[in-house]
């Protein structure tokens, strides 16, 4: 004997019944399926409509439990919608020393103190501000240098409530087989063929400066566009700075050190505009008896030139208090070279994210670890090593973001900033109450799970940079005059 089984548990007679009794089941049948569809029916379009956000203001979404964890991420990223991006700035002017490392960050990573972490996401825009700013179409007449004149940069960039203001952009070259950004432009004739826009230079204005305790001079440093390119081009070789037994990654030094008489941007190195740069003002600013500050920050190859930038910066001025605050910042030295940053008093803060690969770089396996062997192996002056505290980040802490590996995507500055700001401790879940605005993970990664429907890579320019003319034609508009590079600019400027 066959039955049909139906959703509603209404099962079909015996098939060898008497033809009139088959017939009514069947009616019956036909009845019922078509209210089960209907109800069916109803509730996808409940569920499609609960998806795409059409619902009334006024109805409750309740979720399943299979999909709890989803809706609860969902319901959590819409309240958000209307809540300011950041929190509050707060009075930090007699706790500043401590936030940014005299004692090490003692007691303030895990968990991670809710001041630290409203700096840590300040200065990890200023290092976002060197992609955001950065003109990388390489058709563009001017690729390579900053899209904006350093006036406008933080208003463009909607960091003009920073409390800085960007006082000298920094150029930088080398002279060693280095990734294709230095190189990037398709054209014949372009604005630099030699240099690249690799930076700026900012300072806390006077409410900015009673806030935060003291005159805090930034200087931010972009890295590669892609983590691939710097690794792939990467000399692994470490080589002497300084006086002592210090030695550091070839390639981050050249691209730190470089200049020459032929270039129209780096007729001096980016040391060198860094530290006049900063000789002014510090100049400027201890003579009206201020107390000053310098913070580097940089990200990826930035992070690496951070270190190489407060090192030197140390040594011209030995009495400033520098902390350097970097994100995914591969290892840039040997022993020496950490042990000497240490001595000179240096505070260094490091973010990485567990699954990013670039901050074990270089020296996966030849690092820091090799050191319990010094009884046996001596000093070993050829093994890199990793400088400063550590903010270890992870990114399955998060739910907004996929699970799987995505290189590129956990690499990006925009998910480190994600993660800090969400991060309460180790043994805690992500904080609901995650200020920063989570659609700025995708601008220029797929990382955000899909139900939140933010489209990758979206940051753009608007039809990517075409405009149409009077004739209605598209054309690439003329850049405005005081957004074009000019060396004669910049050198007034300083």
């Amino acid at each position: 004997m066959n039955s049909i089984h139906h959703p509603h548990h209404l099962h079909a007679t015996n098939f060898h019944n008497h033809n009139h009794q088959i017939n009514k089941n069947r009616v019956r049948m036909v009845d019922a399926y078509q209210d089960v569809k209907t109800s069916k029916t109803n509730r996808l379009g409940e569920t499609l409509s609960n998806l795409l956000n059409i619902q009334k203001p006024y109805q409750k979404i309740n979720p399943t439990p299979s999909t709890h964890s989803n809706w609860n991420v969902l319901n959590i990223h819409e309240d958000k919608a209307n809540t300011p991006t950041m929190s509050p700035k707060e009075d930090i002017s007699d706790r500043w020393r401590d936030i940014h490392g005299v004692q090490e960050w003692e007691g303030l990573l895990d968990p991670l103190h809710s001041l630290l972490r409203r700096e840590i996401i300040k200065y990890g825009e200023f290092a976002q501000a060197t992609y955001d700013a950065l003109d990388f179409d390489s058709f563009s007449d001017y690729c390579g240098s900053c899209m904006y004149n350093s006036h406008k940069l933080f208003d463009k960039l909607g960091l003009s409530k920073s409390g800085y203001k960007v006082t000298k952009y920094i150029y930088a070259m080398s002279h060693i087989d280095m990734p294709q950004w230095l190189e990037r432009s398709r054209l014949t004739y372009t604005w630099s063929k030699d240099s690249n826009w690799i930076g700026f230079m900012a300072v806390s204005d006077d409410e900015e400066s009673r806030r935060i305790g003291r005159r805090d001079i930034v200087v931010s440093w972009r890295g590669t566009v892609t983590p691939s390119e710097w690794y792939e081009n990467m000399q692994k070789k470490l080589e002497p700075i300084g006086y002592k037994d210090s030695k550091v990654e070839h390639g981050f030094l050249s691209i730190y050190t470089s200049k020459s008489d032929s270039t129209r941007y780096n007729k001096s190195s980016a040391s060198e505009q860094v530290m006049k740069e900063l000789k002014r003002l510090v100049d400027f600013y201890k003579t009206k008896g201020e107390e000053v500050s310098l913070t580097i920050t940089g990200h990826s190859l930035g992070g690496a030139l951070a270190l190489l930038n407060a090192y030197e910066s140390a040594t011209n001025f030995p009495r400033l208090l520098i902390s350097v605050i970097s994100f995914a910042a591969p290892r840039v030295g040997n022993i020496a070279f950490r042990d000497e940053l240490y001595q000179m008093g240096i505070k260094i803060l490091r973010i990485t994210v567990k699954q990013d690969l670039v901050p074990q770089m270089p020296g996966i396996v030849l690092n820091e670890s090799l050191q319990k062997f010094n009884d046996f192996t001596g000093t070993l002056e050829w093994i890199y090593t990793h400088v400063g505290a550590e903010l270890k980040l992870d990114v399955r802490s998060s739910p907004y973001l996929k699970r799987g590996f995505n290189f590129i995507g956990i690499h990006m500055l925009e998910t480190y900033l994600h993660l800090v700001d969400g991060f309460v401790s180790t043994g805690s879940t992500f904080r609901s109450n995650a200020k920063r605005d989570v659609a700025l993970v995708n601008k220029g990664s797929d990382m955000l799970i899909d139900e939140l429907r933010i489209p990758t890579c979206w940051y753009q320019l608007a039809h990517k940079g075409l405009e149409r003319n009077s004739y209605g034609r598209w054309e690439r508009p003329k850049r405005d005059p005081e957004d074009i590079p000019s060396p004669i600019r910049e050198e007034h400027k300083s």
